[in-house]
C-alpha cells in the first residue's frame, strides 16, 4: 500500500513541479489566444477554465484510465510506475505541448501541426491516420452503449433503436455550437468520473483491502510479456496520442495561454490519478492479477460494475452505469468532432457557416452509421498500437517546435525516442503485427528509437536539414 501513496504523493507533486517546468520551456505568454480573434460561435467559443478542465478531463479520459488501467493491472503493481512516470513525463508534457501548440497555431489540428514541423509528407499521413482513427473511435463507441441502454430498457427499446438515438447524438454533438452541448453537460459527466474514482479508491482503504507493493516481476498470469504490451495497453493514464486530436478542441476555447498548464497538463494528472486508484483497485479486488485477469473475461464493464456495486451499494450501481454509458459516449462524440475540424483544417473550409459544418458532418456520421454495421473488433486491435503511435509523431513534431525556438527540446525529444521503441517493438511481437521474437524484436525496437532520434539530431541539432530556423508569425513572442 506504500507503493501506492507514493505514486498518488509523485502524481500531485510532479504537477505542482515538473508541470511547471514544462510551462517554463514553453513559454506561455499575454497574447490573445484564438478563442479571442477568432471567435465564431461553433468551435472558438470562449468558456471559463474550471468548465474547460473538466471538459478535457472527459475528452482525453472517458473510460480510457479505467478499462485500460484494470488491463495493466494484470502485469501487477509494476503498472504503478508506468501510470506515474508516464503521466508526469510523457503524457503531460504531450497533451501540454500539443494544446499549447495548437493555441500558437490558430487552433489548428495535430495534422496539420505534424505538417508544420514534420513536412508535408507527414501532414498527409497524418490527416489521413488522424481522421480513420476518430471515426474508429466513434463507431467502437456507439454499439457497446446502445447494448447496455437496451439492456436496462424494455424489450420494445431494442439495441437498434438505441444505436438510432446515440448516432443522432452524435450528430448534434458534432455539429452544433460546442458550449451548447458538450459545454453543458461534460462538466457534470466530468464530475462523476472523479467521483466514481475517489468512491472506489476511498473504499478500497476503509474496508481493508489489500494494495500489494510494486515489484517490477511479471505478474501476469499468461506470462505476456511487460515491455512493450503493458505500455501499449496503458494508454489513457499514462500517454495518449488520442490525446493530440483533442487538445485542440480545448486550445480553440482558452481565453488565456497561462492556463493552459491547469488545463492540459492538469487534466492529464488527473486522469493518471484515476488510472492510478483503478489499477490498485484491480488488483485488490480480485486479490491478485489471476482473479483480475478471469474477471475481465466476462468484460470489462462488468468488472466496473461489479467493484463500484460491491464498494458503493446502489448508489454506486448508478454512478458505475453513467460512467461505463456516459464515457464511451462522450470519446466518441469528441471524437467525430475532432475528425470534422480536422477535415476542415485540411480542406479550409470556415466552420462558421451552418453549411459548411453540414458538409463535412453528414458525410462522417453516414460512414460511422454504416461501419456500426460491421465486426470492427478486429480493426480495433489496431487502435491501442496506432494511439502510440500518433502519441510518438505528435512528440517529434514538439521536439522540432522547440528546437525552432531554442527552447529545451529534449523534454519532448526523450519521450519521443521512447515512444519510438514500444510502438516498434509491439508491432513486431503482436498477434495483429509480425509475430516476431521479442529476441528479434527487442533489438529492432532500441534501433529504430535510436534511428529517429538519430535523424532529430542530424536534421535540426546538426543544422543537416532544411532550413527552418525562422519562426511563424504564430510563434513570436507578443509584442
Amino acid at each position: 500500500m506504500i507503493s501506492f501513496f507514493v505514486c498518488l504523493a509523485l502524481l500531485i507533486i510532479g504537477f505542482l513541479t515538473y508541470s511547471k517546468v514544462t510551462e517554463k520551456v514553453f513559454g506561455p505568454d499575454d497574447r490573445k489566444p484564438p478563442a479571442l480573434t477568432m471567435t465564431d460561435g461553433s468551435d472558438y467559443v470562449p468558456m471559463g477554465t474550471p468548465r474547460i478542465f473538466l471538459i478535457q478531463l472527459l475528452n482525453i479520459a472517458g473510460l480510457g484510465p479505467i478499462f485500460g488501467a484494470l488491463a495493466g493491472a494484470c502485469w501487477g503493481p509494476s503498472v504503478f510506475l508506468w501510470i506515474t512516470l508516464g503521466t508526469l513525463l510523457g503524457g503531460g508534457v504531450h497533451d501540454y505541448m500539443v494544446g499549447m501548440m495548437s493555441m500558437r497555431h490558430k487552433g489548428a489540428s495535430v495534422s496539420e501541426l505534424t505538417g508544420t514541423y514534420l513536412g508535408n509528407t507527414m501532414k498527409q499521413v497524418m490527416r489521413v491516420f488522424s481522421v480513420v482513427l476518430l471515426v474508429l473511435v466513434g463507431v467502437s463507441f456507439s454499439t457497446g452503449p446502445a447494448n447496455l441502454l437496451a439492456m436496462l430498457t424494455p424489450d420494445v427499446l431494442d439495441s437498434r433503436f438505441w444505436l438510432a438515438v446515440v448516432l443522432i447524438y452524435y450528430f448534434i454533438a458534432t455539429f452544433v455550437p460546442i458550449d451548447k452541448v458538450i459545454g453543458k453537460i461534460y462538466p457534470f459527466f466530468g464530475i462523476c468520473l472523479i467521483v466514481m474514482a475517489l468512491g472506489v479508491g476511498g473504499s478500497i482503504l476503509l474496508k481493508g483491502y489489500h494494495i500489494p507493493e510494486i515489484t517490477l516481476s511479471n505478474l501476469h498470469p499468461s506470462g505476456t510479456p511487460i515491455w512493450p504490451t503493458m505500455f501499449i495497453s496503458v494508454a489513457c493514464g499514462a500517454i495518449s496520442g488520442f490525446h493530440a486530436t483533442q487538445s485542440p478542441l480545448m486550445a480553440r476555447c482558452l481565453t488565456n495561454e497561462k492556463d493552459g498548464r491547469t488545463v492540459f497538463y492538469g487534466a492529464m494528472v488527473a486522469e493518471g490519478v484515476i488510472a492510478l486508484i483503478w489499477a490498485a483497485a484491480g488488483v485488490a479486488f480480485y486479490n491478485g492479477t489471476g482473479g483480475l485477469l478471469t474477471a475481465l473475461g466476462n468484460g470489462q464493464s462488468s468488472v466496473v460494475y461489479e467493484i463500484c456495486f460491491k464498494l458503493l451499494g446502489p448508489v454506486g450501481a448508478v454512478i458505475a452505469m453513467i460512467g461505463v454509458i456516459a464515457c464511451p459516449i462522450s470519446s466518441a462524440d469528441t471524437a467525430y468532432r475532432s475528425a470534422r475540424l480536422t477535415l476542415a483544417d485540411w480542406f479550409q473550409m470556415d466552420q462558421k457557416p451552418v453549411k459548411n459544418r453540414l458538409i463535412l458532418t453528414v458525410p462522417l456520421l453516414a460512414i460511422g452509421s454504416v461501419l456500426t454495421q460491421f465486426d470492427v473488433q478486429i480493426v480495433w486491435r489496431y487502435f491501442s498500437w496506432s494511439n502510440q503511435t500518433l502519441a510518438m509523431i505528435a512528440l517529434w513534431s514538439a521536439s522540432v517546435y522547440l528546437y525552432r525556438r531554442k527552447c529545451f527540446y529534449w523534454i519532448t525529444a526523450l519521450p519521443a525516442a521512447f515512444m519510438s521503441a514500444v510502438s516498434c517493438t509491439y508491432i513486431l511481437i503482436a498477434k495483429e503485427g509480425f509475430r516476431l521474437s521479442t529476441g528479434i524484436a527487442y533489438p529492432i525496437g532500441i534501433l529504430f528509437a535510436a534511428a529517429c532520434l538519430g535523424i532529430f539530431i542530424y536534421t535540426c541539432v546538426l543544422g543537416k536539414g532544411k532550413n527552418h530556423s525562422s519562426l511563424a508569425a504564430e510563434d513570436k513572442p507578443a509584442a
